[in-house]
């Protein structure tokens, strides 16, 4: 038998051609952790028959991009963070690889490169957000991968381990150049994998780290900046902070902040600025940042309302990090549902975010907050019981990030249902005073 359509009988070829033609159309822009969650999801919600469902992303890999941090030191190879993106969509979700050309929302249309056309009566806008370091002055120029490496992407990454079998020592630097970024506490994590790395290989006391922040403290919260800061400081991290770095200089190999202050480095890792994705400039969607100003509650454009945003492309007031793209997408299912059923939508997303913290020395630490409430003490997600605690450093949590990654493959990507609250709980958390 011949499957296609071009094979069927003209009277039954029309039939079909005309039915896809009445079917509504569910469009998601973002083939990344946001989009392909959703995709995986609303494939089981949205009736077949009257639905199409299409996920458009320029990339056909996917990268686990928590396991990034760890390819500089060894601990992961390529294998271990990189698979086909088409592993993880629905059969029944078309794929279509390609760039983005321009989203007009008054049209309900989106363009891709080559002239292709998308019409669209949904749109969910999973286009993340990505390194930009051509904004910083001096940043990519000569010492662009040489000793000057960013960790943020699998290149850089893997460029850094290659770097770091044969360098002997000096000031390493890890720096941010801006808020926000995804991932908020990589930079912290490859610090203190770096003093252990070093120290597992004899030359610790060759050297010396130093953590370069815009921020007053290591993080933005005053309770969990507390403990990070004494962490830091037991492991003879030096922390600058309030540092906002104007150029790079390659000629004398040092960062220079607006008030012309320098940090002189031997190798710099730096958290070059992000910004989303350039479709959503070039379609007069975002911000100067090219994030969509979305309502923080029910994911839904501002402007537009039958357009929805989840993940690093919105301009939430919250981390740019999986797990908030996790937490927000049941609200973003249901509030959808509603809006194509035509009611009130009623679902609110509370900001959720938790993050692992690994520490070095086969130990890790765990936050857990929200819109209204900075990371704090305690224990999750099961009060009293845990089993990770909050703001401690112990080695259960450091399983909690390792066994993340297989969690992250087999459940979290494919739309399963976790363990945990997707609206964040203060039981087992406790307030204190600093």
């Amino acid at each position: 038998m011949i499957m296609g359509t071009r094979y069927l009988p003209d009277f039954l070829t029309f039939r079909l051609s005309d039915n896809f033609k009445h079917m509504k159309k569910l469009l998601i822009l973002g083939g990344g952790t946001a989009g392909t969650m959703m995709a995986n999801k609303l494939h089981h919600v949205l009736d077949k028959e009257d639905w199409n469902i299409t996920i458009v992303d320029k990339h056909k890999t996917h990268i686990y991009q928590p396991g990034l941090l760890f390819i500089p030191f060894g601990i992961y190879t390529r294998g271990d963070v990189e698979k086909p993106k088409a592993n993880f969509f629905p059969p029944r979700v078309n794929a279509i690889f390609s760039e983005i050309d321009m989203i007009k929302p008054e049209e309900n249309k989106v363009l891709l490169a080559g002239g292709r056309v998308l019409q669209y009566d949904y749109l969910i806008v999973a286009t993340g957000t990505d390194i930009r370091p051509d904004q910083t002055p001096g940043l990519s120029d000569s010492l662009w991968y040489k000793q000057i490496f960013d960790f943020y992407t699998l290149e850089g990454a893997l460029a850094l381990r290659q770097h770091l079998k044969t360098w002997e020592g000096g000031n390493l630097v890890v720096s941010i150049t801006e808020l926000p970024y995804k991932c908020p506490v990589a930079p912290l994590e490859f610090a203190f994998l770096a003093d252990a790395y070093f120290s597992e290989m004899g030359m610790r006391d060759k050297v010396k780290i130093t953590y370069v922040t815009p921020m007053s403290g290591a993080f933005t919260k005053p309770v969990a900046t507390k403990m990070l800061n004494e962490l830091l400081q037991e492991k003879n991290i030096e922390v600058v902070t309030d540092f906002y770095i104007e150029k790079v200089d390659n000629e004398k190999r040092c960062l220079v902040s607006y008030d012309e202050i320098e940090i002189p480095f031997d190798l710099l890792t730096i958290v070059p600025m992000n910004m989303g994705d350039e479709v959503i400039a070039r379609s007069g969607l975002g911000d100067d940042m090219n994030y969509i100003n979305t309502n923080k509650e029910t994911l839904q454009s501002v402007k537009h309302d039958n357009i929805f945003v989840i993940g690093d492309a919105a301009n939430l007031p919250t981390s740019k990090a999986g797990s908030v793209a996790h937490f927000a997408s049941d609200v973003l299912m249901e509030n959808l549902m509603h809006a194509i059923e035509g009611r009130p939508l009623t679902a609110k997303f509370d900001g959720h975010a938790n993050c692992y913290i690994e520490t070095g020395y086969g130990k890790g630490a765990l936050i857990d907050f929200n819109y209204e409430t900075e990371p704090l003490p305690g224990t999750y997600p099961l009060p009293g019981i845990g089993p990770f605690g909050l703001l401690r450093n112990t080695r259960i949590n450091h399983y909690g990030k390792i066994i993340f990654r297989w969690i992250y493959w087999h459940i979290l990507l494919k739309g399963k249902e976790l363990p945990v609250e997707s609206e964040m709980t203060m039981a087992g958390k406790r307030r204190i005073s600093l």
